[in-house]
């Protein structure tokens, strides 16, 4: 039997989802997941327990419907989104949270790193009823107001327990890359070298500072103060490859093992886990990656970019991406984050969060149908029979963006009723229902 974690045998009232599980008890998030997935709630409250499922749901959001992440479930999809010092139009992030909530992504990560960023990140989480992700270290430095290097490990915490306390349900810490990853990297060497921002910001700082990685150095303070707010962590891989000739390297495979390390220490924590993964890697590379994760994690819930699987299609990387993310998914990956046409290029504006958003799905759905997923093809039932009726209104309802299918059939309006532009008069489905409606059909003239 699953013993409570230290955590909860410290505080005699469990706090986070993990706590009540192994403890037992189905909680209300629980319940909710299992009524989404279509799943007796005790499955859902075992998977929570064992760490194959996450609730990402900090006490404080409210406005919170939660998601379950991990095996045998759906495959999630995040939007990434947030201020940049260089296009700060908090206006424009609205509209991609308004583009990110109308086709249904289960989550959202503010990445403002530009100003004094809790504002809006309040805002969003007392708005969302998709979950909410942040990455702290992206925030540290308009926080604080100080130099990178002059920042403390203890300014660092600080940072962390500022977003737990905001509300977000998970965090993204850069805790895998210690000095024994970073040898790794060096003895090895990259076409790309480190790819990650938040990666590549502690980098900085271990390089100018001389320190150990001060999330791995204070993991348990880390942890102490998520499980106080029930924030999930989500380990970041800093080490991820940011080109198809880095994928699989030393780097982040050494980097992996120390997650894999991490993972049991948080559990142990009473804190849920989702473990982050690659970036760019060929095709041929990413179901063995997949099992690889599962094994080193401990079959912790999978959360990947991508994979893009090619490095030459700037402007339709969101392609690429929703390639490699079908395959990532439909090989054991949980939860995917979007990838834009803007990818390599600029911040994405509200038209590229609604072709990435959309294209990750279709992954996600592509993928859940492989798996087996309950329920999975239940819409594409749906939508093939509204096909055969030839009814629009029943396609348009099944569309993953019904926006757009109805702006290309509205575009075109066909001269033959019942038809489109593609067949018209000569459409299979009119001719073969008038025909099993025992009528008789010359090229669909009456």
């Amino acid at each position: 039997m699953t013993q409570i974690s230290a955590a909860a045998r410290g505080n005699p009232a469990s706090v986070t989802q993990i706590d009540h599980a192994r403890a037992g008890t189905v909680t209300p998030a629980m319940r909710t997941v299992a009524e989404k997935e279509g799943r007796d709630p005790e499955y859902i409250r075992e998977g929570v327990a064992a760490g194959r499922i996450a609730i990402p749901a900090n006490i404080h959001h409210a406005s919170l419907s939660p998601e379950g992440v991990g095996g045998g479930l759906r495959t999630k999809v995040n939007v990434n989104l947030g201020i940049s010092g260089d296009v700060a139009c908090e206006a424009e992030e609205w509209k991609k949270v308004d583009v990110a909530l109308e086709l249904g992504a289960e989550a959202i990560m503010d990445l403002s790193n530009s100003g004094k960023t809790a504002a809006f990140r309040r805002a969003l989480v007392e708005k969302s009823p998709a979950m909410i992700g942040t990455v702290p270290m992206y925030d540290a430095i308009g926080y604080l107001e100080k130099p990178l290097v002059t920042i403390t490990a203890e300014d660092f915490l600080d940072v962390v327990r500022a977003h737990a306390q905001d509300g977000v349900d998970f965090v993204t810490v850069h805790a895998g890359m210690n000095r024994r990853t970073i040898e790794s990297f060096r003895e090895t060497g990259r076409l790309t070298n480190i790819v990650s921002r938040g990666g590549s910001l502690i980098f900085a700082w271990m390089e100018a500072t001389g320190n150990e990685n001060p999330f791995y150095e204070f993991y348990d303070e880390v942890l102490a103060i998520l499980h106080e707010h029930d924030v999930t962590i989500s380990l970041g891989d800093a080490m991820r490859p940011g080109s198809t000739y880095d994928a699989t390297d030393a780097g982040q495979i050494a980097e992996l093992i120390e997650i894999g390390k991490l993972t049991r220490r948080a559990w142990d924590a009473g804190v849920q886990v989702i473990v982050e993964g690659p970036g760019h890697m060929a095709l041929d590379e990413i179901a063995a990656n997949m099992k690889l994760e599962k094994r080193l994690c401990h079959d912790a819930p999978f959360y990947v970019l991508g994979p893009l699987v090619t490095d030459i299609a700037p402007g339709y990387d969101h392609i690429t991406a929703a390639i490699g993310g079908a395959v990532a998914a439909a090989s054991g990956a949980d939860f995917l984050c979007y990838v834009t046409p803007a990818e390599h290029l600029r911040l994405p504006d509200a038209a590229d969060v609604r072709e990435g958003l959309v294209a990750t799905k279709i992954a996600a759905h592509a993928a859940d149908i492989a798996k087996g997923v309950p329920g999975a093809r239940d819409a594409d039932n749906r939508m093939s029979d509204a096909r055969r009726r030839v009814d629009w209104e029943g396609m348009f309802a099944e569309a993953l963006d019904p926006v757009r299918a109805r702006e290309y059939f509205e575009s075109a309006p066909p001269s033959t009723e019942g038809t489109c532009t593609m067949c018209g008069e000569m459409c299979a489905m009119r001719t073969v229902n008038q025909i099993m409606d025992g009528l008789t059909v010359d090229l669909g003239k009456e």
